[in-house]
């Protein structure tokens, strides 16, 4: 298969996701974020201290403020902040502190370049997807923030632990890897916590 035709057929497969994703209802996602969490809860990730980055729930992504007000103390919440670059970077973020607007739309802490985080001092990185397969990969929007950003893990262990969130709707048959794509730790659905071997 041609780098076009698939191109062609993750488009087409990203609008049917977001399609199936947007169609749940505020009840449905709820009930999720409250599952997500408890399975989440389990993972040894969220038994040890340090940043847990999140992000901010758009376009029917499924909501994680239930399990950011059960972090420990000495776990801090951190979003994610678009650069210039095209990399992420990520900002502590409590319920009040100050956001702005990034380019697409989506809410980020208002903090000076100089007090972001970069993903390596992360230890724990919550992925949105649109799907996701039994192998650990992900399809995201398409933009390629989170793989650039967590590039590094394809030659460096975690930390950060990357854990893909999606709903179960949002599995997938196996999804055709590009040598970019960084492979998710874990996934957690309202269904099941699945952890793979790496």
């Amino acid at each position: 298969m041609n780098s076009d035709r698939i191109d062609n057929d993750r488009r087409s497969l990203r609008r049917s996701l977001r399609s199936r994703r947007q169609s749940l209802g505020a009840g449905e996602r709820m009930a999720a974020a409250e599952a997500i969490t408890t399975h989440l809860l389990t993972h040894p990730a969220l038994a040890r201290v340090g940043y847990v980055a999140g992000y901010w729930a758009s376009g029917g992504e499924l909501p994680l403020h239930v399990l950011q007000l059960r972090l420990r103390p000495d776990q801090i919440w951190c979003l994610p902040c678009v650069q210039p670059d095209g990399l992420l970077r990520f900002a502590p973020w409590r319920p009040g502190d100050p956001l702005v607007t990034n380019r697409y739309g989506i809410p980020e802490p208002n903090v000076a370049t100089g007090s972001l985080l970069e993903p390596q001092e992360l230890h724990l990185a919550l992925v949105p997807l649109l799907g996701f397969d039994r192998r650990g990969h992900r399809l995201g929007m398409g933009g390629g923030y989170y793989d650039r950003s967590f590039a590094f893990r394809h030659t460096t262990p975690a930390p950060p632990t990357l854990i893909g969130i999606g709903y179960a709707i949002q599995e997938l048959p196996p999804i055709a890897e590009r040598h970019w794509d960084v492979p998710l730790d874990a996934v957690v659905t309202e269904n099941e916590l699945i952890e793979f071997a790496r």
